[in-house]
């Protein structure tokens, strides 16, 4: 665990101290755009605080290597793979972020990407179904990996939206792998330092680098460099996490059959409110007559903000729902306490659902103080 605990320390460090050298390379290349009618802030920001964040990533990765026990886990060329994948997405997302890309052009950069990490080791090799598991062939585990890895790159891109909000939820997927994978292998006697472990805690470490300087109010963005890259990396580990555990171990050993299930299954429930932000965009606009892909203020965060939420209220009631999500199906598939565990999740989602209606009460009336001290006079005078 210290040597975890350095990792995610070396990550955060670094990708912390390289993002005001990032950012003054992207004021110095041009790459601040106008503020568009849809943005929520009111400056123009540079873009490209993906480059900190691959660096931050790189640099763990690197020194994590010559740890006395983590380095037991570089015994593949998958951690290569993923230098490299994230190098081709990392500069991808610079051009885009510096001149643009057409989004073909953007799809095939990314699936490249992807099939650098596929030819490294990184592919689905199972997948899990109720009572058993389909075993895959290399083309149809490399096509799925391919497609699973893609997707998770554009729901990643899409969500974000607000200052910190794709770090913040990234992270927070990011440290709950970590804690299904450690508890996983504390349970079943594995080996704890291990590759997905690592790659979590250090995906961790540098979305939190990186949003000392990307929260509200934020001195950069990630740009298409840093969304790319962090869905790049959550599914890396979504595929080897995957590959780690037999299905039919895992159920023996656990109560809860979601344990099996958990590692496809979390990055799509913590990504569901971009998921489902992205098809109700979709719909709106295709019903309107405009362009599924035509811009507009109709997005989850813009309705939070229109409802009177602040900017950092907006993104910290996403990052709850997001940890919620996560650590409940973590919590529900490793332990044998389901009814603690719903009933405290229950409890937080209340006070989830008072704390985004809260605003609309207030723009009512229904609780200003002057109403209650009037409620309260009337009392007395009866």
């Amino acid at each position: 665990m210290r040597e975890y605990a350095l990792t995610f320390v070396i990550a955060a460090a670094v990708t912390y101290l390289l993002v005001p050298l990032v950012r003054k390379f992207a004021i110095a290349i041009g790459a601040t755009p106008p503020v568009r009618d849809r943005d929520v802030h009111k400056e123009p920001i540079p873009r490209m605080g993906g480059i900190a964040i691959y660096g931050g990533f790189a640099a763990a990765l690197l020194i994590s290597a010559q740890l006395p026990h983590l380095q037991n886990v570089f015994v593949a060329d998958t951690w290569w793979g993923l230098l490299l994948a994230g190098g081709l997405i990392t500069l991808i997302g610079i051009i885009d972020d510096r001149w643009g890309m057409d989004a073909i052009s953007k799809l095939a950069g990314q699936t490249a990407a992807a099939g650098i990490l596929v030819a490294h080791g990184v592919q689905l090799l199972w997948l899990p179904l109720p009572g058993t598991q389909l075993s895959l062939g290399p083309w149809l585990g490399a096509m799925i990996s391919v497609l699973l890895i893609v997707v998770t790159i554009n729901a990643v891109n899409f969500a974000d939206g607000l200052d910190g909000l794709a770090a913040g939820i990234v992270g927070i997927s990011a440290l709950a792998f970590f804690a299904y994978y450690y508890v996983i292998a504390v349970e079943q006697g594995f080996e704890r330092q291990s590759y997905p472990a690592m790659i979590a805690i250090i995906l961790a470490g540098t979305c939190l680098g990186f949003l000392f300087h990307n929260f509200h109010p934020a001195k950069i963005f990630m740009g298409d460099t840093g969304s790319m890259l962090l869905g790049l990396l959550l599914t890396s580990i979504t595929i080897n996490v995957t590959g780690q555990f037999d299905a039919n171990t895992a159920r023996e050993e656990f109560n809860s059959g979601l344990v099996v299930f958990l590692p496809i299954l979390l990055p799509l429930l913590v990504i569901a409110l971009p998921l489902a932000d992205l098809v109700l965009a979709v719909l709106r606009r295709t019903l309107a007559g405009k362009s599924p892909f035509a811009p507009d203020r109709g997005h989850l965060h813009h309705r939070l903000l229109d409802m009177g939420h602040s900017h950092v209220r907006a993104v910290l009631l996403m990052y709850l729902w997001a940890g919620i999500v996560a650590f409940a199906a973590v919590s529900l598939s490793v332990f044998d306490t389901p009814f603690i565990v719903l009933t405290v999740t229950a409890l937080v989602a209340v006070c989830a659902v008072g704390l985004i209606v809260l605003p609309r009460l207030r723009r009512r009336g229904l609780l200003s103080w002057e109403r209650i001290g009037r409620v309260k006079t009337r009392s007395g005078h009866d």
